[in-house]
């Protein structure tokens, strides 16, 4: 391997030389360490791979995801697979889409210190500060769309001063909005009704028997609506 391609990363202060080319996950497996941890889907979707890190001689903080990041030479890495963090318990039967349900639940909503320091964080680049006060003011339509992207990487808590949990009142939110909020769909209603009546179930018997080409071939040219 042309070793001019290498680089030199810090994976907890130790030093490793790797291809300039791979992700930051890639290059801790490269590196050696089995990830048990801190490795989910590895497509940018479940948050299970945050990482920080510094560049050598920069005393910023960065956030990122370690399977959609590639390596940069001097970083400093170390990865943060979980970090603590409060989810409160509820019958969800129970709650309705008043606002005043996150306050009740989540209370640390008024430590919110408007710093700021939690969409800095986010690698997702969403506005968890806007979310989070979206939240504390009851709007609940509001904090479900500003936080429609986040995949609870929990990196916004490990840097709230304020010690919030944001991603957890987010997903609340997303909850009541989806449930209470959001406009019903007419095609889903119908088709629930007509799986419940079993008018799906021969088609279902004949796909699943098709050969793997057949069913690509039958999806690729299925009808779209417009």
């Amino acid at each position: 391997m042309d070793q001019s391609k290498f680089i030199d990363i810090f994976i907890m202060d130790k030093r490793y030389a790797v291809p300039a080319s791979l992700t930051i996950m890639r290059a801790f497996e490269y590196a050696g360490y089995k990830m048990i941890r801190g490795a989910g889907c590895r497509g940018g979707f479940c948050g299970a791979c945050a990482t920080v890190y510094r560049m050598t001689g920069d005393n910023r903080l960065n956030v990122a995801l370690a399977c959609q990041t590639v390596v940069r030479d001097g970083m400093r890495l170390a990865q943060i697979p979980s970090f603590p963090a409060n989810k409160m318990r509820y019958d969800f039967a129970t709650l309705d889409a008043d606002g005043a349900r996150l306050l009740e639940l989540y209370p640390e909503l008024g430590l919110c210190k408007g710093c700021n320091t939690c969409t800095k964080a986010c690698p997702q680049e969403l506005e968890v500060m806007e979310y989070v006060g979206a939240a504390l003011r009851g709007d609940v339509a509001r904090a479900a769309d500003l936080s429609f992207d986040c995949i609870a990487c929990g990196l916004c808590t490990a840097r709230c001063i304020g010690e919030l949990t944001p991603y957890n009142i987010a997903l609340l939110a997303r909850r009541l909005y989806g449930a209470y909020l959001a406009p019903r769909s007419p095609h889903l209603a119908k088709r629930v009704v007509e799986i419940s009546a079993g008018k799906w179930d021969a088609p279902m018997k004949e796909w699943k028997a098709l050969p793997l080409d057949e069913l690509k071939r039958r999806y690729n040219a299925r009808e779209i609506e417009k």
